[in-house]
């Protein structure tokens, strides 16, 4: 870690989680804790460049295919990679091939950036946590072998009790809300050198009342008819959410409150 960190330019790489779902702005679009980062740090380095290839929906194939030798050529500073986890949550996952691709992500990006960023992604307290589980971890345990080996950083969102905490998920239970990519983007702005605005983002809000019954029976309808069948309808004819949408920000260009 540094301090006092000088960084003059970000490149995202990723899907969703990078993309910034479902942290939404009023003119229909997502903010999402890149964004943020961005934000954050154009304020302290005039002329400050982003970019944000991640598209969501996409696996750890296509982030490879269609992200990593755009970002490395780009030479940013800093560059965020995060993928893999769309994997482990299909039905079928080969988690030699997802752990062989990462790595393959890795080598090619750390010699072109001068400050590589791997993250141990967050989870949801609940069922699809724990029947996902041990793929996960296999995947965070890859993420620290390779940081080590190529001197990335990681940002253990997974460890964090806040970001477990279901309050701070979105209703489709799969990305965070706009108070959580708050706290992801505090948590790799820590990580980067700077100093804390949130030292505490890792705490999960204030206790609150849990919902009664029927509002949590009325909740499930709403998720299942809303997201989970949509999402089975795509598994099954292999379309994607993210087929045909181009990156967020695709050019490494100086940053502005878009």
């Amino acid at each position: 870690m540094q301090t006092n960190p000088t960084h003059t330019s970000l490149v995202a790489v990723g899907d969703s989680f990078t993309e910034g779902m479902s942290d939404l702005l009023p003119d229909g679009t997502y903010r999402g804790w890149a964004d943020l980062l961005a934000s954050r740090m154009a304020a302290v380095a005039p002329g400050f460049r982003y970019a944000n290839l991640a598209v969501r929906g996409k696996l750890i194939r296509q982030i490879v295919d269609e992200q990593v030798d755009t970002a490395a050529a780009m030479r940013a500073d800093v560059v965020t990679l995060v993928g893999g986890l769309n994997d482990t949550l299909r039905p079928k996952c080969d988690m030699v091939m997802v752990r062989d691709l990462l790595t393959e992500a890795v080598e090619r990006l750390a010699p072109h950036c001068r400050q590589l960023v791997l993250m141990r992604s967050p989870a949801r307290q609940g069922p699809v946590q724990e029947r996902f589980r041990p793929r996960m971890e296999a995947l965070f345990t890859c993420i620290d072998e390779l940081a080590e080996r190529h001197g990335a950083l990681v940002v253990d969102l997974y460890g964090a009790p806040s970001l477990g905490d279901q309050r701070l998920w979105d209703v489709d239970r799969l990305h965070l809300t706009a108070d959580g990519h708050r706290r992801v983007a505090e948590a790799v702005w820590q990580s980067l050198g700077y100093p804390p605005e949130d030292p505490e983002w890792q705490l999960p809000p204030p206790a609150s009342l849990p919902p009664g019954w029927t509002t949590r029976r009325a909740a499930d309808a709403r998720f299942a008819r809303q997201h989970l069948l949509p999402w089975i309808g795509r598994r099954l004819t292999g379309r994607s959410s993210g087929d045909g949408r181009p990156p967020k920000r695709p050019e490494l260009l100086p940053y502005d409150e878009r």
